[in-house]
């Protein structure tokens, strides 16, 4: 029985330290001068939905109906939509979540060669698959990297700035 206890403890604890290790592979491939490096940490289409969602969210006139009215604003929503897959496509690319991620790191370290686990201010689960890590102080242009548990790994699936 007490094997068991021990066991389990122990699950519990390496559960809880996986994505730290991950963070810590992730600060690695960001060192690396190889961008492929970043590859299986990161999960581009994810970052991709994300802010498509940011940007409908933010675009969406017919909750306001004084915008709704107007059809140049309307007509831009509707273009966006139509475009912005491919806009997202080209913008976001493992070289910009490599930029975005070392830019981050070091505005929230004042380093030359930053490193990222140097920049982590707050790094906890928000729920048993998804782990949220800020870089910089909160309210001092901080940028916050949510990590969701995918396929037996850790990978990046939001940058949000």
């Amino acid at each position: 029985m007490r094997l068991l206890r021990y066991l389990i403890l122990f699950a519990l604890v390496a559960f809880g330290v996986w994505p730290y290790y991950h963070l810590y592979r992730l600060d690695v491939a960001l060192g690396s001068s190889d961008p492929r490096a970043l590859e299986q940490l990161v999960d581009i289409p994810a970052i991709r939905r994300n802010y498509k969602e940011r940007l409908e969210d933010n675009l969406d006139f017919r909750s306001r109906p004084s915008l709704a009215a107007d059809n140049a604003l309307t007509w831009l929503q509707q273009n966006l939509q139509h475009r912005g897959d491919a806009a997202l496509g080209q913008a976001i690319t493992l070289e910009w979540v490599r930029d975005t991620l070392q830019q981050a790191t070091t505005r929230a370290t004042d380093r030359r060669s930053p490193y990222l686990m140097a920049a982590i201010d707050f790094a906890f689960f928000e729920s048993y698959d998804r782990f949220l890590v800020r870089l910089g102080e909160l309210g001092k242009d901080a940028t916050h990297i949510r990590m969701t548990l995918q396929d037996k790994t850790w990978q990046v699936t939001n940058i949000i700035r």
